[in-house]
């Protein structure tokens, strides 16, 4: 039974020295890229500033874009035009006697824009009432539709078709006589 446990004991222990934790394969660690703090302001504020990268903010605001590319930056907000800006990567020495030592920054920083009013968006032409009768006060009255006639004879092999009849008006065609 001891042989047993000794015997998986060992096996587990062979399988656990075989494969390696990610933390000790060096390959794998890459420096993260240089990362910049780039300010955003717009007049009037509370626009929204959305960069080529996907990220965005709501202005006046910040945000850590990286310095390896240029990066687009729009600004919207309702009722104004959409501005963009690009913000390009610029290398700087850290002192002037060595050249050696650089770094890379974004520019401009802070990034500043002024909003322009959209203009008033073409409204549709209304459609006026159709004018009414005011001279009598009152609508005026349909004229009466004719009854079609039956008074001749259909020809032969043909029935008449029944009279169409047409709904009364809601109001009367004359008006009626005033009592005292």
């Amino acid at each position: 039974m001891y042989r047993v446990f000794i015997v998986v004991g060992g096996a587990l222990a062979l399988a656990a020295c075989s494969s390696s934790p990610d933390w000790l394969n060096l390959g794998s660690v890459k420096p993260s890229p240089m990362m910049d703090t780039v300010r955003f302001e717009s007049e009037p504020p509370g626009a929204e500033a959305k960069t080529s990268n996907g990220q965005s903010c709501r202005t006046p605001c910040a945000l850590a874009l990286p310095v390896n590319s240029p990066i687009t930056v729009t600004f919207t907000l309702n009722g104004y035009l959409p501005e963009s800006e690009k913000i390009e990567p610029i290398s700087t020495a850290l002192d002037s006697d060595f050249a050696a030592g650089s770094s890379t920054s974004l520019r401009p920083n802070p990034v500043m824009v002024e909003l322009s009013p959209a203009p008033p968006l073409a409204q549709k032409p209304t459609k006026k009432p159709a004018a009414k009768n005011t001279t009598s006060g009152k609508p005026a009255a349909k004229p009466a539709a004719k009854p079609v006639a039956a008074s001749q004879p259909a020809p032969a092999g043909m029935t008449a078709a029944p009279a169409q009849q047409q709904a009364p008006a809601p109001w009367p065609s004359t008006p009626p006589p005033q009592q005292r």
